[in-house]
């Protein structure tokens, strides 16, 4: 293997068959949608798509209650609301992330704070987390990536011990296990999405598990997506006004899609969590390639998969690796996002709002380059492989072994200049 030349040098590809492809949507979700529209009505509250939607995820994930949103964004800003987050607030969360994690956190006129990652599973660092509580910190916004979950045992204790309410951001890991428990019901919340780029689809669309008995709580997040209003039954129970919400209804065409789409979401992530598993077996002990670690205990449904290179160690850029893997026929991308969030021009420039600071001039943190120094450096040497509930175990064996030919094929190079 070692000598196997290189398909960007010559060599024959590794992956010469195309990846396994499917169709997502059918006959299932057709007969939902016909459905919604035959009640005439397309309103969440007036409908029966919805409440089914709700009541079909709740028992998946053993949840007393939940609240079905827009989007994923949407649900992480519902949480933070129903949380009671406001003004002034510190929010701790995860520097690599999609910034529907954080728009919730500002239109709170909180502010975000990042605490810095796992060198090997991408997620949040307990002892990071803890460094960054101040006297101003209201939450945690936990950020399970690509499927994997987070330590959560360390970060509760952490959150419980300073009084911090706990969300959990699940956009990118439906049926991944910590421990046997599901993320997204071991916080105070849990916050789902079904945009299209997620485990499930309903086009765009979220979820938030509301991961309490008290009613109470339940309503006051209810209310939140829905501008206040507190409506169930055929009726506005209560139509005063106690504060400002925005309106985050999910309508009945995406829950008659969610429901048909929840049935098939066992079998994705199964399936995806096997192909990410073999590829992990694949190239695990190749030199100068770190996998993606699952969290110990847990079971991850791989929205994506991401290695890290050792560039020192194979003589190469992680720019340079990710071409040859490429030239081998498996698709990737070099890093991920490209720069932490705190190196986004919005927050070096603390402009959240058009020609305002607020709500950044409350606090005197700041944002710049080493803040989260792993975080950072997993970006500039990650490679990121799509994962799909459509590939064959042949699919998953070829990008290990095309990762192991390039590996192997620098190390040898690198030992040998």
């Amino acid at each position: 293997m070692e000598q196997e030349k290189l398909a960007l040098m010559g060599g024959g590809k590794t992956k010469t068959t195309p990846y396994g492809t499917g169709k997502r949507f059918g006959e299932e979700e057709l007969k939902e949608l016909s459905e919604a529209l035959e009640q005439n009505t397309l309103f969440y509250h007036h409908g029966r798509k919805v409440k089914k939607f709700l009541q079909d995820f709740n028992e998946i994930y053993s949840v007393p209650y939940s609240v079905a949103v827009s989007s994923g964004t949407a649900a992480i800003h519902t949480a933070l609301g129903a949380a009671g987050i406001s003004v002034g607030d510190e929010v701790i969360t995860s520097p690599i992330t999609d910034q529907g994690t954080l728009i919730g956190i500002l239109y709170q006129n909180a502010i975000p704070v990042f605490a810095d990652l796992e060198a090997d599973t991408y997620n949040m660092s307990p002892a990071s987390i803890e460094s960054k509580i101040t006297s101003r910190t209201k939450a945690i916004v936990v950020v399970h990536l690509a499927g994997n979950a987070c330590d959560m045992d360390p970060i509760m204790d952490i959150a419980r011990r300073h009084g911090l309410k706990v969300i959990e951001d699940c956009a990118q890991s439906y049926l991944t296990y910590y421990k046997g428990r599901l993320a997204g019901t071991i916080g105070d919340f849990g916050c789902f999405s079904t945009n299209d780029f997620k485990h499930i689809s309903t086009g765009d669309g979220g979820m938030v598990t509301v991961n309490s008995e008290d009613e109470e709580l339940y309503l006051r997040t209810h209310a939140f997506a829905d501008k206040n209003f507190r409506r169930f039954g055929t009726d506005v129970v209560v139509k005063d006004l106690h504060g400002l919400a925005p309106n985050y209804r999910m309508t009945e065409l995406q829950g008659a899609v969610g429901i048909a789409q929840l049935k098939r979401l066992k079998w994705v992530c199964e399936r995806r969590g096997r192909y990410g598993e073999s590829i992990s077996a694949g190239i695990r002990g190749i030199p100068g390639v770190l996998p993606h670690r699952v969290t110990d205990g847990s079971r991850s449904s791989f929205w994506f998969y991401m290695f890290r290179v050792d560039e020192s160690a194979l003589g190469v850029t992680r720019d340079e690796f990710s071409k040859a893997l490429a030239a081998e026929g498996v698709p990737n991308q070099a890093g991920y996002i490209p720069r932490v969030m705190y190196l986004q021009p919005m927050f070096l420039k603390k402009e959240a709002y058009l020609g305002s600071r607020f709500p950044f001039d409350l606090s005197d943190i700041e944002y710049k380059a080493g803040d989260c120094p792993e975080a950072e450096k997993i970006l500039e040497t990650a490679v990121r492989l799509q994962v799909s509930e459509f590939f064959t175990e042949q699919d998953a064996e070829e990008t290990a072994r095309a990762i192991r030919k390039v590996a192997l094929h620098y190390a040898a190079k690198a030992a040998n200049p």
